[in-house]
């Protein structure tokens, strides 16, 4: 059937390239155009290319004359000329699809053809590898075309610092790895000031073995963590202190919105049970914090209501449904609270300040493209998760190397002997041979055994990439035996030494499928590189670990009974096809798993996209006094809406829970708000009135102390609460995750419950970021010299660990402590007279 429509219709591949083809012609058609100009004419071109798109003509309007022009270059800087393969595997990847391109196809120069392209648009392009070595050594070299062509080119490593990644990433090209570019962008949103961050916003990537970075690492998510584990010191302190406290006395209590506030009172003994001069100064955020949470689970939360306690763990009963949420935390410290309250022991909070996958990062980029060796096996994640189509380029000379049928022997010992005997066999007629191996255990096993038979041979250290490399592609040389593991040396050419083709080019020797095709196939795709001989042949055993989970049983049988001796073979295709079809299912089972990974890191990439939106909004604004007052209108909105609901007269509306809320949490003292006040008006007018005395108070601080100082105090209060907040968001949801599976049992649907109680938390942590504001912006004493604070160590650094940029707000030299008595001899204390 399949053939039918391929002869109806054609086969997709081999219409791109035919389309590709014509285009090809076209560039080919102005070589001799550019072989005629000199060097300063040919790099001129690069800045008429950027006039023209000034003008208005595309990208790929541009294409064969840009394709043109780096082929030249490459001839005259480095004597390589793009073959016309080469060209159309440009152009896939131009297009933001995947080049699969054979090994020894020189995809290292293809990548210079859509690099250059698109980096006259100044967006800047990203030419993304596996390890530093090779993307030094891209660098290197290919960035002699660009630096010829006048185009900047940077290198991105881990080892340089703020400054030399940010002129990295300034220049047209830069070259770095997947987990390089990955944690720079985590950096980036963790900052302070906008002139900390390094990356531009994401234009082009280009990856290099697309199928290693983005399938065999899409479930290893990028994790930046804090030095070290807070201390839960604090919770048991604040515990005993909240438990001596008396409700209405010391703190009221608001049923409704399920929050608990110090009253005056209240607020007096903190700060003397804690030493301090003022609860609500920036520096004692944490105290403040510690002993809020404290309160809320001795007043508000309730044993065998809200959780019960299992084993010595608290476990959280569900609202709606009164089942446990087995693995589900409460966030932003509560869990913490009421561990302390339980006198159970109080778990170290998490310190993930940031994370993502590499999934969720590479979609961030306007175009993505990718480049390997083996892609088609895995066309459908592609297309699925990254909408990347996959384009099989033709080999520049036709594939001659032999692939030979499997051989199975009924155990592993016997497996390895044979194994042994053909390298000794070849090795003999001076043929190199490469063996591949899927674990270090395997290589060292097969290592003992050609010492022992005194065959010359060199084991792959994978840790080395510069050794690998070396190494790999010393692999051709006549005589040379080589043992690695299959996903050694991916990145470098295996040159056949002298005479080896007469020999009959590398023979690659597999000692075990792996359970994905594509790594098999890159395996094979050492050997016959452009055109050049080779062969291949995989040695199996029963014992395998693919062989023993799909049918090892039913061979081991029939080898049997047809009575095989222990190192006695079997080679057949009928045996090949069938592991073929077990790999399949082995590889959509891993492709089921990923999606699942990806389904839920959906939710919290949404998450993340929002928090560092709006945080990038603060740090690039000048200022932010309307974005702060949004965040505390909401916050008025909320209280006057739980206690003035729609269902009430207003005779019943409980207005002095509103003055209460109001009164200790956006208004400061002796501007309080009573409920008289609020009395005969609608609820409107309630949340309008409120809003007006924010706005008074709000008018009356940022004349007291400055408005450029009122400009970063505003900045300080966010980024600290929006942080802290977001980290144990990170924290909570990472708790609800790895829990959510249970609910299974439950007859729900674990991804469903995931979204949907991921949504809640959000929106519960966005409250508790604006309700933090709306505290501590209007009630924060800004007296002391105030830095941009980063939230993990509780002082002024950024996340690399460099001191931040001071930037100080107000300085008072002779220091008045709120309770001290006033020094304009009122005989009041000085926060009810003049520190108001």
């Amino acid at each position: 059937m399949l053939g039918l429509v391929k002869k109806m219709f054609g086969d997709s591949n081999e219409r791109e390239i035919k389309r590709y083809l014509r285009t090809v012609e076209t560039i080919n058609a102005l070589e001799p155009e550019m072989q005629a100009l000199s060097d300063e004419q040919l790099r001129g071109k690069t800045d008429e290319y950027k006039e023209r798109l000034a003008k208005g003509e595309t990208l790929d309007d541009l294409l064969p004359e840009a394709f043109a022009t780096v082929r030249e270059a490459s001839r005259r800087v480095l004597n390589k000329r793009h073959f016309d393969v080469q060209m159309i595997g440009g152009m896939v990847l131009h297009e933001g699809k995947i080049a699969e391109m054979k090994t020894g196809e020189g995809k290292t120069l293809v990548g210079t053809l859509p690099v250059y392209l698109n980096a006259l648009t100044g967006k800047g392009v990203h030419l993304v590898t596996v390890n530093d070595y090779l993307a030094t050594v891209g660098m290197q070299e290919m960035g002699q075309i660009y630096t010829f062509l006048g185009m900047s080119v940077g290198l991105n490593l881990n080892s340089m610092d703020h400054d030399q990644k940010r002129e990295a990433y300034a220049c047209d090209i830069t070259y770095g790895t997947n987990n390089e570019y990955g944690f720079d962008y985590l950096r980036d949103n963790m900052v302070l000031y906008k002139e900390q961050m390094v990356q531009r916003p994401l234009y082009f990537a280009i990856v290099d073995e697309v199928d290693s970075i983005l399938v065999d690492e899409a479930r290893t998510p990028l994790i930046i963590s804090g030095q070290a584990a807070k201390s839960t010191e604090l919770y048991t302190t604040a515990d005993r202190f909240v438990s001596k406290l008396k409700e209405e006395e010391d703190y009221t209590i608001d049923v409704k919105l399920k929050t608990v506030t110090l009253t005056e009172k209240g607020v007096e003994k903190a700060e003397r049970a804690f030493g301090i001069e003022n609860l609500f100064d920036h520096q004692n955020v944490m105290i403040n914090h510690h002993v809020t949470q404290a309160l809320k689970a001795h007043a508000i939360m309730k044993r065998d209501i809200d959780y019960v306690v299992q084993e010595d763990e608290v476990v959280i009963v569900d609202e709606f449904t009164g089942r446990l949420m087995t693995g589900r935390r409460y966030s932003d410290g509560l869990h913490q609270a009421i561990e302390a309250k339980e006198h159970l022991k109080v778990q170290n909070e998490s310190m993930t300040l940031a994370t993502i996958t590499f999934q969720n990062y590479f979609r961030m980029y306007r175009k993505l493209a990718g480049m390997t060796g083996t892609a088609k096996t895995e066309e459908e994640e592609f297309k699925k998760i990254y909408g990347l189509d996959v384009v099989v380029v033709p080999t520049n000379r036709p594939m001659i190397r032999k692939d030979m049928p499997d051989i199975v022997y009924k155990s592993v010992g016997s497996k390895f002997r044979a194994v042994v005997d053909e390298i000794a066999k070849r090795h003999a007629n001076n043929q190199p041979v490469l063996v591949g191996t899927v674990s270090i255990e395997n290589s060292e096993r097969l290592s003992e055994m050609l010492r022992k038979k005194g065959i010359s041979h060199k084991v792959l250290n994978a840790k080395y990439h510069r050794e690998e490399a070396e190494i790999v592609s010393l692999a051709g040389q006549a005589s040379a035996v080589t043992i690695a593991t299959n996903m050694a040396g991916r990145g470098t050419d295996i040159l056949l030494g002298e005479g080896v083709d007469e020999i009959g080019g590398l023979h690659i020797i597999g000692t075990e499928r792996h359970e994905s095709r594509r790594i098999d196939n890159q395996l094979r795709g050492r050997a016959g590189r452009q055109g050049d001989p080779g062969s291949s042949q995989f040695y199996l055993s029963l014992e395998d670990e693919l062989m023993r989970r799909f049918g090892a049983e039913n061979i081991m049988g029939m080898m049997d009974k047809l009575g095989f001796e222990e190192d006695q073979p079997i080679e057949s295709r009928l045996i090949s096809r069938a592991i073929e079809s077990a790999q399949k299912r082995v590889e959509g089972n891993n492709f089921d798993v990923r999606k699942v990974v990806l389904q839920y890191d959906d939710v919290m990439n949404q998450q993340r996209n929002i928090i560092y939106k709006q945080r990038r909004e603060v740090l690039e604004s000048e200022n932010i006094r309307e974005v702060t007052l949004n965040m505390i209108y909401p916050v008025i909105e909320r209280i006057v809406e739980a206690h003035c609901p729609a269902d009430l007269v207003p005779e019943d509306w409980d207005l002095e829970a509103v003055a209460d809320y109001a009164n200790g949490t956006f208004l400061v003292e002796g501007g309080d708000v009573s409920k008289d006040e609020l009395w005969g008006k609608e609820k409107e007018e309630v949340i309008e009135y409120l809003k007006s005395r924010v706005d008074e108070q709000y008018a009356a601080r940022e004349q007291q102390i400055g408005e450029e100082s009122m400009r970063e105090f505003e900045k300080v209060v966010v980024l600290r609460a929006v942080d802290s907040k977001w980290m144990d968001h990170i924290d909570a949801m990472d708790q609800l995750r790895q829990g959510i599976h249970l609910r299974a049992y439950g007859g729900t649907d674990p991804l469903r419950e995931y979204q949907f109680e991921g949504y809640e938390m959000f929106q519960a942590m966005i409250e508790s970021i604006q309700e933090e504001v709306a505290k501590y912006i209007m009630k924060a004493h800004v007296e002391t010299n105030l830095e941009r604070q980063a939230v993990a160590e509780g002082q002024a650094v950024d996340p690399s660990g460099e001191p931040a940029a001071k930037n100080p707000v107000v300085r008072q030299d002779d220091k008045v402590g709120r309770n001290d008595l006033c020094p304009c001899g009122s005989g009041k204390k000085y926060k009810q007279c003049c520190g108001k």
